[in-house]
C-alpha cells in the first residue's frame, strides 16, 4: 500500500494524540483536532487513525466491549483497565510472543497475534 500523504491534518491528528495521557476514542481525538482545525470531518480523523495505525505509525488499542482507541505507542503491548473508573494504562512487561504457538499447540487454528487486557482496580482508585 502507498503511504498516505503528510497532509495539514494528518499532522493535527498526530500532534492531538501525542496530547492524550490516555488511549482516546475516535470522538476524542475529532473534538481535540476540531478546535484548532474546524472544518475537520469525523470520517477524516477515523481514516487517518486506521491508516496510522496499518502503517505501524500509531497503535490501536483493541479491547472487548470498547470503542476503537488510539495510542501514540506503536510497539505491541498489554493493557489494563480499570474495573472502577474505566481507565486504561499500558502494562510495563515484555510482550510474549511465544504465547501463540503455545495456544496453536493444543486446538485447531492458526493465530496471528493475541492482545491480553488485564481488569482490576488501578492506583488512583485503590487509595480512594
Amino acid at each position: 500500500m502507498k503511504a498516505p500523504r503528510n497532509t495539514l491534518q494528518r499532522q493535527l491528528i498526530l500532534e492531538a494524540l501525542r496530547e492524550f495521557e490516555f488511549h482516546p476514542t475516535v470522538e476524542e481525538v475529532y473534538l481535540r483536532v476540531n478546535k484548532k482545525y474546524p472544518t475537520i470531518s469525523k470520517g477524516t480523523v477515523y481514516r487517518n487513525l486506521r491508516q496510522l495505525a496499518e502503517q505501524g505509525d500509531i497503535g490501536a488499542a483493541n479491547l472487548p466491549n470498547e470503542q476503537g482507541r488510539y495510542e501514540n505507542r506503536s510497539s505491541r503491548h498489554y493493557h489494563f483497565k480499570c474495573s472502577n473508573c474505566n481507565a486504561i494504562f499500558d502494562v510495563n512487561m515484555e510482550y510474549v510472543n511465544d504465547i501463540d504457538s503455545l495456544a496453536e499447540e493444543n486446538n485447531d487454528f492458526q493465530i496471528e497475534e493475541h492482545d491480553i487486557v488485564f481488569k482490576g482496580i488501578c492506583a488512583e482508585c485503590s487509595t480512594k
